[in-house]
C-alpha cells in the first residue's frame, strides 16, 4: 500500500485526513509540527507528503526547503489556510509538487496525491531505462580472440568515415553490436540510430516503413508518415537481415543509396535524406544473387566494406569473458546480487554446442542468475543448458 506522512498542527485536520486516507488503502503516518515531520521525512521514504505551511516551531516551507537539502525524494503537497496565487507560486518553485487550499477539497487532495505518486513512478520507471540504455550504449565488443581483434580495428578505422558496411555472420553472433559500434564511435553519434528488420516486416508493408507515406496512399494510410530513413537523418540507419527484403523495396533503396533521395509512398516528391547505411545478413549474399533473389548493384552498394563476425563456436576461447560480461550486466539490470561461475562451470559452458550464439549464451546466464544459488556450478550448467532438448 502507498504510504502518506501527513504534517500538520491541527489535530482535526490530521485525523480526518488520515481516517479519508485508510479508507482509500492509503498507509498513514503524521506529525504534529514541523520539526517532528522533518525527522520522520529524513528517516523513512514516504510516496507522498501533505504539509501545512503555517505552523510553530517550523513552518512548512522550511520544512520543504531542508527536506530537498537533506535529499528527500517524496512528492511533498502544500497546504495553507492562508494561501494565495503568491504563496502557491512561492511553494512550486522552491520544489513542491502541488498546493492545495484549506479547506481541503476530498476528491482534489486524492487526485493530487495519486498524481504525485504516478510521477514518482514514472520518475523510477525513466531511471531504470536510462541505466538499461547506458548498459546497451557502454556495451562493447567482448572478446580477445584473433577474429574479434580483428573486428575492434577495422570498426576502428571505418567508423570515422562515412562508408557503408556490410555485416555478415549467423544468427545471434552479435551483428547489431558491430553497427551500433560503428555509429557510436563516428561523427554521427549524437545523431539517432535507426534500426530496421526486414525479415520481421511484411513484404507489402517494408516501403512504407523504409519511406514513410503519405495519407490516403493506401487503405490505413491515416496521416502522413516518416520512414526509417526520413528518421535516421543525419545518423546511421541498420538494416538488419537485408537477404530478406522484397526486389520492389531493393530498387528504392538502391535509389535512395544512389542519389541521396527517397520518396514516400503514395508521394511525387523527392525528400533529401543523409544517412550511413549499415546492412547485416545471415545469408549468403553471392549464392542470393546467383538465384536471382537479390540485386548484385545493390550488394556493391551496400559493400564498400565487409565485417564478418564469427559464430561463438569459432571463438570459444571468448565464452568465459562473454559469460562474466552477462553475469555482470544482467545482474545491473534486474538489480540483483552479483553471482560467479567456478572452474568447472566455465569448462562446461565451453564445451557446449553454441548454435544460438551469443544470443544463447546470453539467455543461459540469464536462466542460471534466475535459477541457482550465489556460486554457479558445472553441474548447474549442464542441468540448465539446452532446456528444450
Amino acid at each position: 500500500m502507498a504510504s502518506v506522512l501527513i504534517i500538520d498542527d491541527e489535530r482535526s485536520i490530521r485525523n480526518t485526513l488520515r481516517e479519508i486516507l485508510e479508507f482509500e488503502k492509503f498507509t498513514v503516518d503524521d506529525a504534529e509540527d514541523g520539526p517532528t515531520g522533518l525527522k520522520k521525512l529524513t528517516e523513512t521514504p514516504y510516496d507522498a507528503v501533505l504539509c501545512d505551511i503555517k505552523m510553530p516551531k517550523m513552518d512548512g516551507m522550511e520544512v520543504l526547503e531542508k527536506a530537498l537539502e537533506s535529499g528527500v525524494e517524496s512528492p511533498i503537497i502544500m497546504i495553507s489556510g492562508h494561501g494565495n496565487i503568491e504563496t502557491a507560486v512561492e511553494a512550486i518553485k522552491k520544489g513542491a509538487y502541488d498546493f492545495i487550499e484549506k479547506p481541503l477539497d476530498l476528491n482534489r487532495t486524492l487526485v493530487t496525491l495519486r498524481n504525485a505518486m504516478d510521477r514518482v513512478n514514472l520518475e523510477e520507471e525513466t531511471k531504470t531505462l536510462r541505466k538499461k540504455i547506458k548498459l546497451i550504449k557502454g556495451s562493447n565488443i567482448v572478446g580477445e580472440s584473433k577474429a574479434i581483434e580483428e573486428i575492434k580495428e577495422m570498426i576502428a578505422k571505418v567508423a570515422p568515415s562515412d562508408a557503408r558496411v556490410l555485416v555478415t555472420g549467423p544468427n545471434g553472433s552479435g551483428k547489431e553490436l558491430v553497427a551500433r559500434q560503428l555509429h557510436e564511435n563516428s561523427t554521427r553519434a549524437k545523431a539517432p540510430f535507426i534500426e530496421v528488420n526486414c525479415a520481421a516486416i511484411p513484404s507489402e508493408l517494408i516501403e512504407s516503413e523504409l519511406f514513410g507515406h503519405e495519407k490516403g496512399a493506401f487503405t490505413s494510410a491515416v496521416k502522413q508518415r516518416k520512414g526509417k530513413f526520413e528518421q535516421a537523418d543525419g545518423g546511421t540507419l541498420f538494416l538488419d537481415e537485408i537477404g530478406d527484403m522484397s526486389a520492389s523495396a531493393q530498387a528504392k533503396v538502391l535509389r535512395a543509396l544512389q542519389e541521396n533521395k527517397i520518396n514516400r509512398v503514395g508521394g511525387d516528391k523527392d525528400i533529401k535524406v543523409n544517412v550511413r547505411v549499415v546492412a547485416a545478413t545471415n545469408k549468403d549474399l553471392n549464392s542470393e544473387i546467383k538465384e536471382g533473389n537479390f540485386r548484385e548493384d545493390l550488394f556493391h552498394r551496400l559493400s564498400v566494406i565487409l565485417i564478418h563476425v564469427p559464430s561463438l563456436n569459432e571463438r570459444i576461447d571468448d565464452v568465459p569473458l562473454l559469460a562474466d560480461h552477462f553475469l555482470n550486466t544482467i545482474a545491473q539490470e534486474q538489480g540483483s546480487p552479483g553471482k560467479e561461475l567456478t572452474k568447472d562451470a566455465y569448462e562446461a559452458l565451453q564445451s557446449l554446442n553454441w548454435t544460438g550464439n551469443i544470443r544463447e549464451l546470453r539467455n543461459l546466464i540469464e536462466r542460471l542468475i534466475i535459477l541457482c544459488d550465489k556460486v554457479i556450478t558445472g553441474e548447474d550448467v549442464k542441468r540448465y543448458a539446452n532446456p528444450g532438448k
